[in-house]
């Protein structure tokens, strides 16, 4: 009888440590970031080069699918996620935010702004991404508020956001890049310019 107990006690043990890691790994539990993932981390965004190979565990395919990512093959794009300032603070839309940086050694590339359900958020601004057909070759930048500000050349709009995220996709990266990200990307920077009942806010 205590033989059986022990089993018993074992097994639900085992079934409940490979439930809670699987729900963890999927991003279901607990409540969170569940792209929050990965074996790249390039000033702050993070990446998992495993996304779209061969080497995507069961774990890394089921968070990819429940997100609906539609991962390329990592040759094709890589795919780099951010949820904080410069200063760690989590990206909000009662912020204002300036995004900028230089040429990426990619063919093209694009930031989206998501909500926190990885969604894009509900409104028609028509400004959830910037890309490289729209700043062209070079520096650039982009003002990230829920309002269309009236000086800032391009925008990506936060409305209804609440917390939100940014996704910056590499398509066509290069080899380097695949390589050492660290050394060859020079992500874009996310400066937190004032925030709702701040001075400049």
């Amino acid at each position: 009888m205590r033989r059986t107990l022990v089993y018993f006690v074992a097994a639900v043990m085992g079934l409940s440590l490979g439930l809670a890691s699987s729900l963890w790994m999927a991003g279901l539990w607990p409540e969170g970031r569940s792209l929050a993932f990965g074996n790249v981390d390039v000033a702050g965004w993070r990446s998992d080069f495993a996304v779209g190979s061969e080497a995507a565990d069961p774990y890394t395919r089921a968070r990819v699918a429940r997100h609906g990512l539609l991962a390329l093959a990592k040759t094709e794009a890589v795919y780099f996620t951010r949820f904080v300032d410069d200063d760690g603070q989590p990206l909000r839309e009662a912020c204002r935010y300036r995004i900028g940086g230089g040429s990426i050694p990619a063919g093209w590339w694009s930031v989206t702004l998501y909500d926190a359900r990885s969604m894009l958020p509900g409104n028609t601004d028509g400004a959830l991404s910037i890309d490289a057909g729209r700043t062209g070759p070079g520096a650039w930048q982009a003002v990230i508020a829920s309002e269309r500000p009236a000086d800032a050349a391009h925008w990506i709009s936060s409305r209804n956001a609440g917390t939100f995220d940014l996704t910056l996709r590499l398509y066509m990266p290069e080899p380097a890049l695949l390589a050492d990200p660290a050394a060859v990307l020079e992500p874009p920077s996310v400066t937190r310019l004032g925030c709702e009942g701040e001075d400049g806010g």
